[in-house]
């Protein structure tokens, strides 16, 4: 019974996109979003059945489903774990899931395409959750490249507009370089260990005597770490995830929120036994994490698309959670995780009922004045943003101060680098919000004309969200009382953060610098945008310091130079000079043997005399060879 559980959770979404896909477009336009939120919703209520169920007797849940490949001593099964990790990562992928597809059916009500749509969205759970279930790198790769194809087909969901299609074959591409890393990772691992199955692996590596291994190892987790740069948009992978903004704001917040982006910190956190053994490799991600973080957040205090200011957002505060990684706290990443699931959903959810609302426009210069009109979206937006910028006692605060206190403790400079990154965070939400919200409205007449609420379809998942926005930061409050460490110890034992009570007198200073750097970013944001309410100058009177922000440190257009563009020269080179070359061998070669030929020819005259003569002297010559020499 337990077995067919787990697969109904897995297949469930599966069974969905099949459906949809094939049968979609007779099911009409209100049944492939129902269909697809459905079978969701049962993953999400097995996941949560499972978890329950775990929780008092701390047991791990194996299925071998099947032996895979077998090559003399080296075995790989199809089999799938349920533990404290996966079960938690579950419960976040299928629960905002659930409310994203739900979201979806009055957001993209009326779309042609429809059913095709939430097919993809479904496949892109089943992959999710694949990876999160998998028990050897091998299933886990399955998983970690299906996200990643369905991203490719939903960022570019609205395929007749060119820009789309290139945004999405930038994310794909990206994904590969990262996915190359993570292969040369897995093949080091299992090259070292003849195994990739996690259990094993974490055996081996902790026991392991040999002399090569501690080289190979830093071989195998840069590789690794490689990966999740790639799927999780840090520097210097980060550049597809801004414009995957170009896929329907739903899509956005799946991945953005739970999904795709998380999968490089659970890979991480899975195999943090093999990255313990790698101090350098740690703290090259812990500065890669921090760098991430404040590089983002510059860029996301003056941009004006209203999903690019979300998305940089993103990019920034999955820095953070790279930071807790490369610093041991595997466990701090993990809330981070969760409570960023939960704000940033609602605020993409909540940019797109802005957008619903606005006809399309997702410039903030053009808003204004919409706290009246849309008093859900405004509520649960501000709870998010207050969330996501640290202020107490939201989800946020509490996630983003353990990460604070465990870089003072461990990298004063780390901290202060992420202080700042927080302080512009406060900064730039607030902004978005003042923009879009506050003072009077600056679109056209028309836009005005048609302002209005969001379908309780759209906005029911807000309200979900911004509650547990509001708060999901209980599952890990200071101390004695997180509920979070004490269900991952059995997962992550090792984890070394010192014990601080609530009477700790550092935890207490650091929390209350975390809240006084957040209310300086949000003090600031209130002067300009509400005080003396600035709008954002049009792109062409942008200058300075301000113009390179506003155009990302022109990072795409050094990446254009330093890789497209010679890329492109040598393939016209291939195009233009090999290839012709090749044709003209090929071509010559052709021309060699017809001229060859024509002579021999000419001895099939159709004479049976000629034949016959020519087989009796073919005859001799055989009986000569054989007899004579």
């Amino acid at each position: 019974m337990e077995t067919i559980l787990i697969l109904i959770l897995l297949f469930s979404p599966f069974l969905g996109f099949l459906v949809n896909l094939f049968g979609g477009k007779r099911l009409g336009s209100s049944l492939p979003g129902i269909i697809a939120t459905a079978t969701v919703t049962i993953s999400f209520i097995i996941s949560a059945y499972f978890l329950a169920s775990t929780y008092t007797t701390k047991e791990v849940i194996n299925v071998h489903l099947f032996e895979w490949i077998a090559l003399a001593d080296f075995t790989i099964n199809f089999d799938l774990i349920l533990d404290q990790l996966s079960l938690l990562w579950l419960l976040v992928v299928t629960g905002i899931g659930a409310l994203i597809h739900a979201y979806s059916i009055g957001y993209m009500k009326g779309d042609e395409n429809i059913d095709r749509y939430f097919s993809f969205l479904n496949l892109f759970i089943f992959f999710m959750a694949l990876l999160v279930m998998g028990n050897n790198l091998l299933v886990m790769f399955i998983g970690w490249e299906g996200v990643g194809l369905c991203s490719y087909l939903l960022i570019g969901f609205w395929y007749k507009t060119p820009k789309f299609n290139d945004a999405g074959k930038k994310a794909f591409i990206m994904n590969r370089i990262g996915d190359l890393g993570f292969l040369i990772g897995a093949f080091t691992l299992a090259y070292l260990f003849k195994t990739v199955d996690f259990e094993t692996l974490k055996i081996a590596a902790t026991t392991s005597t040999n002399p090569e291994t501690t080289t190979l190892l830093c071989v195998a987790t840069l590789g690794l770490f490689v990966g999740a740069i790639g799927k999780s948009a840090q520097i210097p992978l980060y550049t597809w995830l801004p414009d995957a903004m170009a896929g329907p704001t739903p899509v956005s917040a799946l991945i953005h929120a739970a999904t795709m982006v998380t999968a490089g910190i659970f890979m991480i956190t899975r195999l943090n036994f093999v990255f313990d053994l790698t101090p350098e490799v740690q703290n090259l991600i812990a500065i890669i994490g921090a760098l991430t973080a404040l590089f983002a957040a510059t860029i996301g205090v003056v941009q004006t698309d209203i999903k690019k200011v979300l998305a940089y957002s993103t990019v920034s505060q999955l820095g953070l959670m790279f930071l807790a990684l490369g610093l041991g706290a595997y466990h701090v990443a993990v809330f981070h995780v969760i409570t960023h699931a939960f704000f940033k959903a609602c605020l993409f959810l909540g940019s797109g009922s802005v957008i619903h609302a606005m006809g399309g426009e997702q410039d903030m210069r053009k808003m204004g004045g919409l706290k009246s009109v849309m008093t859900i979206t405004y509520i649960t937006f501000f709870i998010s943003t207050l969330s996501i910028s640290g202020i107490p006692p939201f989800a946020g605060f509490f996630s983003k101060d353990e990460i604070m206190l465990v870089a003072f403790e461990n990298n004063p400079f780390l901290y202060i680098i992420a202080a700042l990154a927080s302080l512009l965070t406060a900064f730039y939400m607030f902004r978005l919000l003042f923009l879009t919200f506050f003072n009077d409205f600056r679109g056209t007449a028309e836009q005005k004309k048609h302002l209005h609420e969001s379908p309780s379809s759209m906005t029911f998942p807000l309200i979900v969200l911004a509650v547990l926005a509001l708060v999901g930061g209980a599952i890990s409050l200071p101390g004695s009382l997180s509920w979070l460490n004490g269900y991952l110890a059995p997962i992550l034992p090792q984890v070394a953060i010192a014990d601080h009570t609530e009477s700790s007198s550092l935890h207490w200073i650091m929390m209350a610098v975390s809240t006084v750097v957040a209310l300086i970013g949000i003090g600031i944001a209130y002067y300009k945008y509400m005080s003396k309410s600035e709008v954002p100058a049009e792109d062409s009177k942008k200058t300075g310091l301000v113009k390179c922000l506003y155009n990302k440190y022109y990072v795409d257009e050094i990446y254009s130079v330093l890789f497209v563009k010679p890329l492109y020269a040598i393939g016209r080179f291939f195009d233009n000079a090999v290839e012709v070359a090749i044709s003209a061998i090929v071509a010559g070669l052709a021309k060699l043997t017809d001229a060859v030929s024509h002579p021999v020819r000419s001895l099939q005259n159709g004479s049976l005399g000629f034949y016959l003569s020519f087989f009796v002297l073919g005859f001799c010559v055989i009986m000569f060879c054989l007899f004579l020499v």
